[in-house]
C-alpha cells in the first residue's frame, strides 16, 4: 500500500486507541503530514525501535509494538523452542503501556515473561535477562531522546542488546506480519492469574545492587569522606537505586534536584534530558552554587548515562565531557587496581572509535589492553561475552563510550549509570582526601599525556526529506574526499561501511576487522582527528573532532577552526 491508502487502513483499523484516531482525522487532507506518518516503517535493527509518539508507521503506538513483538516471539519460538523474555521500561509517555502491550503479545504466544512493577534502569533490565536466564528482553526507552519520542530496545540471551544477526531475523519476521491482524494478544490479568506473566520481586534490585557494589575499587573510602553530592534523576529511573548505592557505600550528603526528582514523561524542565547538554543540567547548577557540593551527578531518563560538574578554580562549576569522565575513571581504576593488586593478567579496556585515543596512553602506562569497538555498547558487550566464553571475563576491567555511558564489571552488559555514579562519587572522594578536585585530577591527566580537546557537534535533519539529506551528504564525502581540513592535510581515511583503512601517506590500504558501519574517519596531521556519522536512533549527523595542542590554550584555537571547517565540510 501507498502512503495514502496507509492512512485510510489505519482510520478504519486503529481502534484500540482513540487518540491515534483523533490524530489522524485531525491531519485528514495535509499530504505532507500523512506523508511523513506513512512514508516508511520504523525500522528494528541492533537499536530496536525508536520514533516520535503518534499514528502511523514512523511512529511509535500500541501496534507498532504489538507487530514487532509479534516478530520478537516469533524468533523466540523458532530459535529457542520457546522460553521467557523480560520487559521493563523508563518515565517516558506509554511506556508502562507500550510494556504491557508486549506482554500481553508475548503471553499469548506462550512465552513465560517476567515484567516490572514500576520503571526501572536500563542496565537493570539486562540484569533481569541474565538473572532469568531469558531468551530475550525488552526495555522501552528512549534514552536520551526529547519528550515527543519513545522506543523499543530489544536484548539477547546474554543480556547485550540485539546482534545484527538476530535483529535481522526479528526484522524479518515483523516484515511478514500484518500490522493490525499479525500480533497475537491475550488478556493481561488472565496472563498474570495464569503465571505467563509475573512481576519481578523487589529482592532481585538488591541483587542487581550487591553486583554494583562488588566494582568498588576502594571499598569503605567513602564512609569518612565527607563527599557532598547534588543529583538529578532528570525526571527518570535514578532516582530510587543511585540514591541507594551511593548511601550503601557511605555518602549520606546528598541533595536532590526536587524539580527534577519524580518521573515526568514530558520532562518540563530539561525539553532535552540529556546529560551531555548543559541546558539538562541547568537546576543542578544552580543548587551547585547554593549548596556548593563536591559533585554534581546527572543520569538520564533510562539511567544508562550520568554526566557530571565539579568546582572549578574560580568558584564556578566546570562540566565534565564524556571523554573527560573515561579518561578519569580508566586512570583511577588502574591505578588503584595496580596499587592494591587486584589487576588482573592482561586486563582489557574498551573504547569506541569516537571515543578519546588518549585513553590508549593511559592503557600503555599500565599494561593494559585497549580495544577500539564501533559506536554502541552492544559491541562493548560482544567483546565481555567473547571473554565470558574463554572464562576470562575477569580480565574485562572498564567499558566506555563519549556519550557518557560506563560500565565496570560483567554482571550487565550494557551501559549503567548506577555503578559508573558510585565509581565517580568513590573516585571523587579517594581524590578529595588527597585535597585534589576532579577539575584538577583532569588537568593533570592533560598535563601528563597531552592537551587532547574532543568536541561533537550535532546536525538534526528532521522528516522524510531530512533523511535523504544525509544520504547525500555521506555519499558526496565517498565521492568526493577531503584532502585538507582547515589547513591540516589528511594522512588517512577509514571508511567503516567499505571496511578500508587506507593511509594517503603511503596509499596502502587495509581491512577494517568490524562489523560495517557508516561511518567516515578523518586522521589530520598533528594528530587531530574528524569523525563523520550519522546516528542510528536519531535524525543527524554527528561530528566528532580531536584537536591536539602544546597547551589547553592552543587544543581549544586549533578546535574552534576545525570546527568551522568541519561544518564546512558537511555543507551545513
Amino acid at each position: 500500500m501507498n502512503y495514502s491508502e496507509l492512512y485510510s487502513s489505519w482510520l478504519e483499523n486503529a481502534t484500540d486507541d482513540p487518540a491515534l484516531i483523533e490524530e489522524l482525522k485531525s491531519i485528514e487532507g495535509n499530504d505532507k503530514e500523512i506523508h511523513d506518518r506513512f512514508y516508511r516503517q520504523l525500522e528494528f535493527g541492533t537499536a530496536g525501535l525508536r520514533g516520535t509518539l503518534g499514528a502511523g508507521t514512523n511512529r511509535m503506538n500500541i501496534y507498532v509494538v504489538r507487530q514487532a513483538t509479534q516478530g520478537l516471539a516469533n524468533y523466540v519460538n523458532k530459535n529457542f523452542g520457546g522460553g521467557s523474555v523480560a520487559i521493563s521500561h523508563d518515565s517516558r509517555i506509554n511506556a508502562d503501556v507500550f510494556m504491557n502491550e508486549a506482554a500481553r503479545v508475548l503471553a499469548a504466544n506462550g512465552i513465560k515473561t517476567y515484567i516490572t512493577s514500576e520503571l526501572q534502569p536500563t542496565p537493570v533490565l539486562s540484569y533481569l535477562v541474565r538473572h532469568f536466564g531469558c531468551q530475550a528482553g525488552i526495555m522501552v526507552t528512549a534514552s536520551h531522546n526529547p519528550a515527543a519520542y519513545n522506543g523499543y530496545k530489544a536484548y539477547g540471551e546474554d543480556g547485550c542488546q540485539m546482534t545484527d544477526v538476530s535483529a535481522g531475523i526479528v526484522y524479518d519476521e515483523i516484515c511478514k506480519l500484518d500490522m493490525f491482524s499479525g500480533a497475537k494478544l491475550c488478556d493481561f490479568d488472565e496472563a498474570v492469574k495464569s503465571g505467563l506473566i509475573e512481576y519481578v520481586d523487589d529482592s532481585v534490585y538488591t541483587e542487581y545492587l550487591a553486583e554494583v557494589k562488588k566494582q568498588q575499587v576502594n571499598p569503605g573510602i567513602c564512609k569518612d569522606s565527607d563527599l557532598s553530592v547534588v543529583y538529578t534523576p532528570l525526571n527518570g529511573t535514578g532516582n530510587k537505586l543511585v540514591r541507594r548505592v551511593l548511601s550503601e557505600i557511605g555518602i549520606e550528603n546528598v541533595a536532590i534536584v526536587k524539580e527534577q526528582e519524580m518521573p515526568d514523561g514530558n520532562f518540563t524542565t530539561c525539553p532535552f534530558p540529556n546529560p551531555e547538554i548543559k541546558e539538562a543540567l541547568e537546576l543542578g547548577l544552580k543548587m551547585c552554587d547554593e549548596v556548593k557540593p563536591d559533585l554534581l551527578l546527572a543520569t538520564d531518563p533510562d539511567a544508562d548515562r550520568v554526566g557530571i560538574a565539579v568546582p572549578d578554580s574560580d568558584g564556578s562549576y566546570r562540566l565534565i565531557t564524556g571523554n573527560e569522565t573515561g579518561i578519569m575513571l580508566t586512570d583511577y581504576i588502574l591505578k588503584c587496581r595496580t596499587e592494591n593488586g587486584t589487576l588482573p593478567k592482561d586486563p582489557v579496556i574498551v573504547k569506541t572509535i569516537v571515543s578519546t585515543i588518549l585513553v590508549k596512553r593511559i592503557c600503555k602506562k599500565y599494561g593494559c589492553n585497549m580495544k577500539d569497538v564501533l559506536t554502541g555498547f552492544k559491541y562493548i558487550g560482544e567483546v565481555i561475552l567473547g571473554l565470558e566464553q574463554k572464562g576470562e571475563e575477569n580480565r574485562y576491567i572498564f567499558g566506555f563510550e563519549e556519550s557518557y555511558g560506563y560500565l565496570a564489571g560483567s554482571y550487565v552488559r550494557d551501559k549503567d549509570a548506577v555503578v559508573a555514579s558510585m565509581l565517580i562519587a568513590e573516585m571523587a572522594a579517594y581524590y578529595k582526601k588527597q585535597g585534589k578536585t576532579l577539575s584538577q585530577v583532569i588537568d593533570s591527566l592533560y598535563e601528563e599525556y597531552g592537551y587532547y580537546y574532543n568536541k561533537t557537534l550535532n546536525f538534526y535533519f528532521e522528516g522524510a526529506e531530512g533523511m535523504h539529506k544525509m544520504e547525500e551528504i555521506m555519499d558526496g564525502l565517498r565521492q568526493n574526499a577531503p584532502e585538507v581540513i582547515d589547513g591540516h592535510k589528511v594522512e588517512g581515511i577509514c571508511d567503516y561501511m567499505q571496511s578500508t583503512d587506507t593511509d594517503l601517506l603511503t596509499g596502502e590500504t587495509s581491512p577494517i576487522d568490524l562489523p560495517k558501519s557508516n561511518v567516515l574517519s578523518y586522521s589530520l596531521e598533528g594528530g587531530n582527528a574528524v569523525i563523520v556519522r550519522p546516528s542510528g536512533t536519531e535524525p543527524k549527523i554527528k561530528l566528532y573532532l580531536t584537536s591536539v595542542g602544546k597547551d589547553k590554550a592552543d587544543a581549544l584555537s586549533i578546535m574552534d577552526k576545525l570546527e568551522e571547517a568541519s561544518k564546512a565540510l558537511l555543507g551545513v
